[in-house]
Protein backbone atom coordinates (compact mmCIF):
# COMPACT_ATOMS: atom_id res chain seq x y z
CA UNK A 1 0.00 0.00 0.00
CA UNK A 2 1.51 3.24 -0.80
CA UNK A 3 0.52 6.16 2.03
CA UNK A 4 0.61 10.11 0.78
CA UNK A 5 1.23 12.32 2.82
CA UNK A 6 2.00 16.62 2.42
CA UNK A 7 5.27 17.74 4.16
CA UNK A 8 6.77 21.35 4.84
CA UNK A 9 7.59 22.20 1.20
CA UNK A 10 4.38 21.48 -0.40
CA UNK A 11 5.48 18.74 -2.00
CA UNK A 12 4.25 15.00 -2.01
CA UNK A 13 6.10 12.50 -0.74
CA UNK A 14 5.05 9.04 -1.06
CA UNK A 15 5.66 6.89 2.26
CA UNK A 16 5.77 3.15 1.43
CA UNK A 17 3.45 1.96 4.27
CA UNK A 18 4.18 -1.70 5.69
CA UNK A 19 1.32 -4.06 4.62
CA UNK A 20 -1.03 -6.05 6.63
CA UNK A 21 0.48 -9.25 5.96
CA UNK A 22 3.76 -7.72 7.06
CA UNK A 23 2.72 -7.11 10.37
CA UNK A 24 0.73 -10.31 10.01
CA UNK A 25 3.95 -11.92 9.98
CA UNK A 26 5.78 -9.47 12.40
CA UNK A 27 3.55 -11.00 14.48
CA UNK A 28 3.65 -14.60 14.26
CA UNK A 29 6.37 -14.79 16.53
CA UNK A 30 4.18 -15.31 19.54
CA UNK A 31 2.08 -17.87 17.39
CA UNK A 32 1.63 -20.89 19.55
CA UNK A 33 2.01 -23.13 16.60
CA UNK A 34 5.66 -22.34 16.06
CA UNK A 35 8.20 -24.98 17.08
CA UNK A 36 8.73 -25.32 21.31
CA UNK A 37 12.72 -25.36 19.64
CA UNK A 38 12.98 -21.52 19.29
CA UNK A 39 12.85 -22.05 15.68
CA UNK A 40 12.18 -18.55 14.29
CA UNK A 41 9.42 -18.57 11.52
CA UNK A 42 10.23 -17.85 7.94
CA UNK A 43 8.74 -14.28 8.10
CA UNK A 44 11.36 -13.22 10.25
CA UNK A 45 14.09 -13.45 7.90
CA UNK A 46 12.22 -11.15 5.46
CA UNK A 47 14.64 -8.23 4.83
CA UNK A 48 13.77 -4.51 6.67
CA UNK A 49 11.96 -2.08 4.48
CA UNK A 50 13.05 1.13 4.87
CA UNK A 51 12.30 4.16 2.58
CA UNK A 52 12.86 4.86 -1.43
CA UNK A 53 15.58 7.81 -1.54
CA UNK A 54 16.10 9.25 -5.36
CA UNK A 55 18.83 11.98 -5.91
CA UNK A 56 18.51 13.39 -9.50
CA UNK A 57 22.51 14.22 -10.81
CA UNK A 58 21.44 16.20 -14.07
CA UNK A 59 20.19 15.23 -17.23
CA UNK A 60 19.00 11.28 -16.90
CA UNK A 61 21.25 10.55 -14.14
CA UNK A 62 19.92 8.96 -10.93
CA UNK A 63 20.92 7.20 -8.03
CA UNK A 64 18.35 5.64 -6.05
CA UNK A 65 18.72 3.47 -2.74
CA UNK A 66 16.56 1.40 -2.58
CA UNK A 67 14.17 0.07 0.40
CA UNK A 68 16.97 -2.39 1.43
CA UNK A 69 19.72 -0.15 1.44
CA UNK A 70 20.67 -1.15 -2.19
CA UNK A 71 22.03 1.56 -4.61
CA UNK A 72 20.48 1.82 -8.11
CA UNK A 73 22.64 4.09 -10.98
CA UNK A 74 21.05 5.08 -14.25
CA UNK A 75 22.64 6.45 -16.94
CA UNK A 76 25.70 8.15 -15.14
CA UNK A 77 26.62 11.25 -17.21
CA UNK A 78 28.85 13.00 -14.28
CA UNK A 79 32.20 13.41 -14.72
CA UNK A 80 31.10 15.21 -18.42
CA UNK A 81 27.90 16.42 -17.03
CA UNK A 82 27.23 20.09 -16.91
CA UNK A 83 25.29 20.12 -13.86
CA UNK A 84 26.09 17.15 -11.87
CA UNK A 85 26.65 18.26 -8.36
CA UNK A 86 29.68 17.91 -6.28
CA UNK A 87 31.21 15.55 -5.13
CA UNK A 88 29.69 13.20 -7.44
CA UNK A 89 31.18 15.23 -10.53
CA UNK A 90 34.63 14.71 -9.30
CA UNK A 91 34.89 11.25 -7.06
CA UNK A 92 32.53 8.71 -8.72
CA UNK A 93 33.19 7.02 -5.44
CA UNK A 94 31.20 9.68 -4.38
CA UNK A 95 27.63 7.28 -5.10
CA UNK A 96 29.30 4.36 -2.89
CA UNK A 97 28.84 1.24 -3.32
CA UNK A 98 26.89 0.89 -6.71
CA UNK A 99 25.14 -2.41 -6.69
CA UNK A 100 22.94 -2.06 -9.78
CA UNK A 101 23.94 -0.34 -12.93
CA UNK A 102 21.63 0.52 -15.80
CA UNK A 103 22.15 2.59 -19.04
CA UNK A 104 19.44 2.92 -21.94
CA UNK A 105 21.16 3.91 -24.88
CA UNK A 106 25.16 4.81 -25.82
CA UNK A 107 24.51 8.51 -26.60
CA UNK A 108 27.52 10.04 -24.48
CA UNK A 109 24.95 11.87 -21.70
CA UNK A 110 23.53 8.60 -20.86
CA UNK A 111 26.17 5.78 -21.13
CA UNK A 112 29.03 8.87 -19.58
CA UNK A 113 30.57 7.06 -16.78
CA UNK A 114 28.92 3.87 -16.68
CA UNK A 115 32.41 1.77 -18.29
CA UNK A 116 34.28 3.03 -15.36
CA UNK A 117 31.81 2.86 -12.56
CA UNK A 118 31.37 -0.72 -13.77
CA UNK A 119 35.04 -1.64 -12.93
CA UNK A 120 35.33 0.55 -10.06
CA UNK A 121 32.68 -1.64 -7.91
CA UNK A 122 32.35 -4.91 -10.12
CA UNK A 123 29.26 -4.44 -10.91
CA UNK A 124 27.26 -5.63 -14.42
CA UNK A 125 26.32 -3.18 -16.83
CA UNK A 126 23.02 -3.94 -17.73
CA UNK A 127 21.64 -2.03 -21.16
CA UNK A 128 20.71 -2.87 -25.17
CA UNK A 129 22.12 -5.86 -26.23
CA UNK A 130 23.23 -3.85 -29.16
CA UNK A 131 24.86 -1.87 -27.09
CA UNK A 132 26.76 -3.33 -24.70
CA UNK A 133 27.91 -6.13 -27.40
CA UNK A 134 30.39 -3.09 -28.98
CA UNK A 135 31.47 -1.76 -25.24
CA UNK A 136 32.41 -5.46 -24.88
CA UNK A 137 34.18 -5.92 -28.00
CA UNK A 138 35.96 -2.41 -28.27
CA UNK A 139 36.98 -3.35 -25.22
CA UNK A 140 35.77 -0.49 -23.21
CA UNK A 141 33.98 -3.23 -21.04
CA UNK A 142 35.12 -6.67 -19.94
CA UNK A 143 32.82 -9.33 -21.12
CA UNK A 144 32.16 -10.50 -17.42
CA UNK A 145 30.68 -6.79 -16.50
CA UNK A 146 27.54 -6.46 -19.22
CA UNK A 147 24.21 -8.09 -19.82
CA UNK A 148 22.55 -7.70 -22.52
CA UNK A 149 18.69 -7.66 -22.90
CA UNK A 150 16.29 -6.37 -24.67
CA UNK A 151 12.79 -4.82 -25.10
CA UNK A 152 10.12 -6.59 -22.69
CA UNK A 153 13.08 -8.57 -21.53
CA UNK A 154 13.20 -8.47 -17.62
CA UNK A 155 15.86 -9.42 -15.17
CA UNK A 156 16.28 -9.81 -11.51
CA UNK A 157 19.66 -8.53 -10.87
CA UNK A 158 19.12 -8.27 -6.97
CA UNK A 159 16.63 -10.00 -4.43
CA UNK A 160 13.47 -8.46 -5.04
CA UNK A 161 14.43 -6.32 -7.57
CA UNK A 162 12.58 -6.91 -11.04
CA UNK A 163 13.71 -4.33 -13.84
CA UNK A 164 11.58 -4.59 -17.70
CA UNK A 165 13.28 -3.21 -20.58
CA UNK A 166 10.66 -1.04 -22.68
CA UNK A 167 10.49 0.89 -25.63
CA UNK A 168 11.99 4.48 -26.46
CA UNK A 169 11.62 6.45 -29.29
CA UNK A 170 14.87 7.55 -29.99
CA UNK A 171 18.43 6.48 -31.67
CA UNK A 172 21.51 4.91 -30.03
CA UNK A 173 25.07 5.54 -31.41
CA UNK A 174 28.28 4.91 -29.26
CA UNK A 175 31.07 7.26 -30.03
CA UNK A 176 34.63 5.47 -29.30
CA UNK A 177 38.03 7.05 -29.39
CA UNK A 178 40.21 4.70 -31.22
CA UNK A 179 43.64 4.29 -29.26
CA UNK A 180 45.40 3.31 -31.56
CA UNK A 181 44.92 5.90 -34.37
CA UNK A 182 43.49 8.60 -31.82
CA UNK A 183 40.05 9.47 -33.58
CA UNK A 184 36.65 8.96 -32.56
CA UNK A 185 34.61 6.42 -34.35
CA UNK A 186 31.06 5.89 -34.31
CA UNK A 187 29.60 2.73 -34.35
CA UNK A 188 25.82 1.41 -33.83
CA UNK A 189 24.19 0.89 -30.68
CA UNK A 190 21.11 -0.89 -31.41
CA UNK A 191 18.33 0.48 -30.26
CA UNK A 192 17.40 3.03 -27.15
CA UNK A 193 15.15 1.65 -24.38
CA UNK A 194 13.31 2.58 -21.34
CA UNK A 195 12.88 0.87 -17.53
CA UNK A 196 10.22 -0.44 -15.74
CA UNK A 197 12.07 -0.52 -11.58
CA UNK A 198 10.27 -2.56 -9.52
CA UNK A 199 11.85 -2.10 -5.86
CA UNK A 200 11.65 -4.92 -3.09
CA UNK A 201 8.24 -3.47 -1.44
CA UNK A 202 6.38 -3.54 -4.98
CA UNK A 203 6.96 0.54 -5.64
CA UNK A 204 7.57 1.06 -9.46
CA UNK A 205 9.63 3.56 -11.37
CA UNK A 206 9.45 3.93 -14.81
CA UNK A 207 13.04 5.40 -16.05
CA UNK A 208 11.68 6.80 -20.06
CA UNK A 209 14.72 7.45 -20.92
CA UNK A 210 15.25 9.88 -23.92
CA UNK A 211 12.26 9.04 -26.10
CA UNK A 212 9.50 10.88 -28.41
CA UNK A 213 5.93 10.38 -28.09
CA UNK A 214 4.76 6.88 -29.18
CA UNK A 215 1.17 5.13 -28.80
CA UNK A 216 2.54 2.41 -26.77
CA UNK A 217 3.28 4.48 -24.33
CA UNK A 218 -0.32 3.91 -23.08
CA UNK A 219 -0.16 -0.27 -23.46
CA UNK A 220 3.48 0.65 -20.91
CA UNK A 221 1.49 2.31 -18.80
CA UNK A 222 -1.32 -0.01 -18.62
CA UNK A 223 0.33 -3.28 -18.33
CA UNK A 224 3.29 -2.32 -16.03
CA UNK A 225 0.88 0.37 -13.81
CA UNK A 226 4.25 2.53 -12.97
CA UNK A 227 3.55 4.56 -9.56
CA UNK A 228 6.45 7.17 -10.28
CA UNK A 229 7.72 8.46 -13.85
CA UNK A 230 10.56 9.72 -14.98
CA UNK A 231 10.43 11.67 -18.06
CA UNK A 232 12.88 13.93 -20.92
CA UNK A 233 11.31 17.55 -21.30
CA UNK A 234 14.17 19.39 -22.81
CA UNK A 235 12.56 18.72 -26.58
CA UNK A 236 14.73 18.40 -29.68
CA UNK A 237 16.69 15.04 -29.04
CA UNK A 238 12.61 13.99 -27.25
CA UNK A 239 9.53 15.15 -25.79
CA UNK A 240 9.33 18.94 -24.82
CA UNK A 241 7.11 19.71 -22.00
CA UNK A 242 3.85 20.12 -24.23
CA UNK A 243 4.46 16.42 -25.46
CA UNK A 244 5.59 15.60 -22.12
CA UNK A 245 2.15 17.03 -20.52
CA UNK A 246 -0.01 15.39 -23.03
CA UNK A 247 1.45 11.83 -22.68
CA UNK A 248 1.51 11.72 -18.74
CA UNK A 249 -2.31 13.51 -18.96
CA UNK A 250 -3.43 11.09 -22.19
CA UNK A 251 -1.93 7.86 -21.82
CA UNK A 252 -0.14 7.14 -18.74
CA UNK A 253 -1.80 9.16 -16.02
CA UNK A 254 0.69 8.22 -13.27
CA UNK A 255 0.47 9.24 -9.16
CA UNK A 256 4.06 11.04 -9.44
CA UNK A 257 6.33 12.24 -12.32
CA UNK A 258 9.31 13.90 -12.20
CA UNK A 259 10.99 16.31 -15.37
CA UNK A 260 14.29 15.47 -16.74
CA UNK A 261 16.74 15.84 -19.49
CA UNK A 262 16.67 19.52 -19.77
CA UNK A 263 18.49 22.50 -18.19
CA UNK A 264 22.05 20.93 -19.58
CA UNK A 265 22.08 21.48 -23.50
CA UNK A 266 21.30 24.54 -25.41
CA UNK A 267 19.49 22.68 -27.42
CA UNK A 268 17.54 21.02 -25.01
CA UNK A 269 15.39 24.59 -24.78
CA UNK A 270 12.12 22.81 -22.45
CA UNK A 271 11.91 24.41 -18.89
CA UNK A 272 10.41 23.01 -15.79
CA UNK A 273 7.77 25.99 -16.38
CA UNK A 274 6.74 25.19 -19.20
CA UNK A 275 5.93 21.69 -18.31
CA UNK A 276 4.42 22.29 -14.81
CA UNK A 277 1.64 24.84 -16.89
CA UNK A 278 0.97 22.33 -19.60
CA UNK A 279 0.55 19.90 -16.76
CA UNK A 280 -1.92 22.37 -14.75
CA UNK A 281 -5.23 20.78 -14.02
CA UNK A 282 -3.90 17.14 -14.65
CA UNK A 283 -4.13 15.62 -11.22
CA UNK A 284 -1.02 13.95 -11.38
CA UNK A 285 1.56 15.58 -8.78
CA UNK A 286 4.54 17.12 -10.38
CA UNK A 287 7.77 17.16 -8.17
CA UNK A 288 10.39 19.74 -9.61
CA UNK A 289 13.60 18.29 -8.40
CA UNK A 290 16.98 20.55 -8.93
CA UNK A 291 20.40 18.43 -9.42
CA UNK A 292 21.80 17.48 -6.02
CA UNK A 293 18.27 17.30 -4.56
CA UNK A 294 16.94 14.01 -2.79
CA UNK A 295 13.09 12.82 -2.58
CA UNK A 296 12.19 10.45 0.06
CA UNK A 297 9.16 8.04 -0.98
Amino acid sequence: MIQLSRVKNGSLIALIALTSALLFGCAANTDPSASSTGAIPAQANAPEMGKTELLWLGQASFRIKTPTGKIIVIDPWLTGGPKTPEPYKSNLSALGKVDLLLVTHAHVDHLGDAPDIAKLNNTVLYGPADMVTPLITLGVLPANLGHRFNKTGAVKPLPGIKVTAVKAEHSSLLVWKNPTTGKNESHPAGEAMGYIIELENGFKIWHMGDTGLFGDMKFVAEHYKPDLVLLPIGGNFTMGPEDAAFALKTWIRPKLAIPMHYNSNPLTTGTAAEFTAAMQGSGIEVMVMKEGQMLTF
